[in-house]
Parts: C-alpha cells; structure tokens; sequence
C-alpha cells in the first residue's frame, strides 16, 4: 500500500480507505455539515441569489443582518461555498469554472456549454473575463498579426476590473519578446520542456536514494 501511495501521489490512509471498500459507493464521503448561524435565512439568501445571480456576499450580508443575522462575513462565504445554497443548479466551484472557461469549446458537451452559458451571464466581470480568456485563446495560433493583437488584448485586459488578469498581464510585459515570438512563429521548444519536466519529475522521485548513474538510466529507458 505504501508503494501505491507514493506512485498515486495520495495519503496512505486515504488508500487504505479505498481498499477496505468493498463498493464505490463507500468511497465517497457525503459532505456532513453543523448548524451555522445562517440556515435560518437560507429562503432569503435562495431568493436574493435567483433574483440576481451575480450578487455580491457584501450585499448578501448587508440584507441578512437587517433580519437579524449576527454571524460574520467569513461565515456567510464558507456557507455560500460548501453546496449549503439551495438553487436549481448544483454548486460550480472555481476549479470547474476555471475549467469550463478554458476548455476549447467544441470540446464542451451540451450540458457543460449550457452551464458555461450561465457563469459567464452571472455578472459583468464573468462576461469580460471570458471574453479576454477566449480573445487570448485565438493568440495561440501563430500569426504574423498577433503581435498588434497581443498588444490590443492586452490593453484590454488592463481597462477591465479584474486584478488578478492584471497580475498575468505583468507577467506577460516582463518577457515581452519572448511572448511576441510565441504568437508569432511556427517554432516552438515545448518538447525541451517536457523533457526537462519528466526529468525534475523522476529526480523529485528518487532524492536521498539513488545518484546520476541510476537517474541517467531511467531517464533512458523511459524516453
């Protein structure tokens, strides 16, 4: 079991878990939660969020306070994100909207389509957001002309109110040349860097029990 933790990355009493389960079923772990201080305004809070989806938890908490909740905000938010909002639709947790946002989307099934259609619809910040994220995705293709319009993009992502797009636009001017020649040119050392990756991999993997020679002979007979 111990060689299975290791090789799958998760804790070992995590595996022993799923070898004691003698169905699927028993795998998962229902999410079990306490009363909180919120559940007494859970109808409001449901009618507020299907009135206007993208509201914010500051006016959330503004609204429920005058009704006489006496929790904090940091509560409400946990509440709002532990699948504690009744709703038509199951709760999206960042991961998957992060997913459903870069996802090429002829990829997405027609459920998931269906779905991405309401997060980016939740507010104006989703929209623009994906907006940029779909206007970057078409830089990806190296064209002459994406070195005006990397320059238009990134303009764009500047005048909108989402900070942390302003933090990878940063990232973007710090290396600009190398970016421009990304969105420009057919070549590209993705391969280099796949291999320099499988090696830091297989070197993280062997610290403190094995030296070159044996690195060097995994590394070969894997490539």
């Amino acid at each position: 079991m111990l060689d299975c933790s290791r090789r799958l990355g998760i804790a070992l009493n995590t595996v022993k878990r799923y070898a004691r389960a003698a169905k699927p079923e028993q795998i998962a772990r229902p999410p079990r939660y306490r009363a909180t201080l919120v559940d007494p305004y859970r109808d409001p809070l449901r009618r507020r969020r299907d009135a206007e989806p993208g509201v914010s938890v500051t006016v959330l908490l503004a609204e429920i306070r005058e009704l006489g909740y006496t929790g904090s905000q940091n509560l409400l938010y946990r509440y709002l994100n532990q699948h504690r909002h009744p709703g038509e639709h199951p709760h999206l947790s960042p991961r998957r909207a992060t997913r459903l946002l870069l996802t090429r989307p002829t990829a997405l099934t027609e459920r998931q389509t269906e779905r991405l259609g309401r997060l980016v619809a939740a507010c104006p910040e989703m929209t623009a957001l994906h907006d940029l994220v779909a206007g970057f995705a078409r830089l990806l293709a190296p064209d002459e002309s994406n070195a005006d319009a990397l320059t238009t993009w990134i303009e764009q992502a500047r005048a909108a109110v989402l900070p942390h797009l302003h933090s990878f636009v940063r990232g973007l001017e710090q290396d600009r040349d190398a970016v421009v020649a990304a969105v420009t040119l057919p070549h590209h050392n993705g391969r280099t860097e796949g291999v320099n990756t499988r090696t830091k991999m297989l070197k993280r993997q062997m610290y403190g029990r094995a030296g070159f020679d044996l690195l060097r002979h995994r590394i070969l007979l894997t490539a």
